[in-house]
């Protein structure tokens, strides 16, 4: 592999005590310098087998819930479709209405049912709730929870921001692409594997990724060559090194920050709950499938509802007062599932 030659050394003749403190300096730069890429690399690979555990989990999930999810979707459009029957072809007062309509909206605002915010009857309550001073509800309030819900979590790698650190990093960069661009070599072979460098390299680079730019200088033995009697030498070594390793450490602690980052996402929180379900000896898989199975049972009864409603089998008042056999259920699970709702529904 290539390797740069030293340059000519102008420094003047050092004393015996500065090289050795060089030297000394030097070895322990070299030491933590080390020990910030292994523990980069160890923080990476916990970090990548993580995200590769949400994936497989999430595939696994939608595999095993996907008619659930299918069956959900279809409830969700009836009772969109039932409502709009409703508010098209009866005549109601418009106290009526509006208590419908409220009806309606609160149905879309707690998870039930998906929001509508194209809906007229969804703006006309809407901005009825936001003009009562007595309401805590606000149309900005609705509109950020939508935005909420329809934006994913995502877990993206932390560039390093201070200017002085990006301009190190693209100087590595440089001095790795004018070694293995592939346009540098003739013969094939060569070509193909400075174009897979190159990859690697391009990779590291738009990530902010010093520790993996490093590790392939290391791999590939294009490190500076310095002269261990010069103290010129010594001393710019030391300054790239302690250099680098500060902006080792903060690609350190942004790594750090990632994965507690990463499990506290929706698809996070499960892995570690099944982690957990599993050394107990309980398939939260199977749970969870389950759960949904039962959501969908809730919806089923509310579509239902609504259907009677539409087909004038109950009374208006019986319809305000909600599905009877929903007033059984506990209070808690009900919270539970009204909150799980809509995210399983949208995933």
């Amino acid at each position: 592999m290539p390797r740069k030659t030293p340059p000519p050394s102008h420094s003047t003749k050092a004393t015996p005590l500065a090289l050795s403190q060089l030297h000394i300096r030097l070895q322990f730069l070299e030491k933590e310098h080390q020990s910030l890429l292994k523990q980069i690399k160890r923080k990476r690979t916990e970090l990548k087998n993580f995200v590769e555990q949400t994936r497989i989990f999430a595939t696994e999930i939608l595999h095993k819930a996907s008619p659930s999810f299918q069956k959900m979707a279809e409830l969700d459009h009836d009772i969109h479709a039932l409502f709009d029957e409703i508010f098209t072809t009866r005549k109601f007062g418009k106290q009526t209405l509006k208590n419908i309509e409220a009806v309606y909206l609160n149905l879309q605002l707690t998870g039930i049912i998906s929001l509508k915010p194209s809906h007229k009857h969804f703006n006309t309550e809407l901005d009825e709730l936001s003009d009562n001073p007595e309401s805590d509800f606000s149309r900005e309030t609705a509109e950020e929870g939508y935005e909420h819900w329809q934006t994913q979590e995502s877990v993206e790698s932390q560039s390093v921001a201070r200017t002085e650190d990006k301009r190190k990093i693209r100087e590595t960069f440089l001095r790795l692409a004018e070694i293995f661009h592939p346009d540098k070599v003739k013969d094939n072979e060569t070509q193909r594997y400075y174009t897979e460098i190159m990859k690697s390299i391009n990779q590291a680079y738009q990530e902010g990724d010093l520790a993996r730019l490093l590790e392939i200088e290391l791999l590939q033995q294009v490190g500076e060559v310095i002269d261990n009697n010069s103290e010129d030498d010594l001393t710019r070594k030391c300054r790239t090194l302690s250099q680098q390793n500060q902006i080792l450490l903060t690609q350190y602690e942004n790594l750090k920050r990632e994965l507690p980052l990463a499990k506290n996402t929706p698809e996070g929180a499960m892995v570690s709950d099944s982690r957990k379900a599993a050394k107990k000896g309980i398939d939260s898989m199977a749970i969870m499938v389950e759960t949904i199975d039962n959501q969908i049972n809730v919806v089923s009864q509310i579509r239902d509802f609504v259907k009677d409603f539409r087909e004038q089998k109950i009374t208006i008042k019986e319809f305000l007062g909600g599905p009877p056999s929903l007033h059984s259920l506990d209070e808690e699970i009900m919270e539970d599932i009204l909150e799980q709702m809509l995210s399983e529904l949208m995933r």
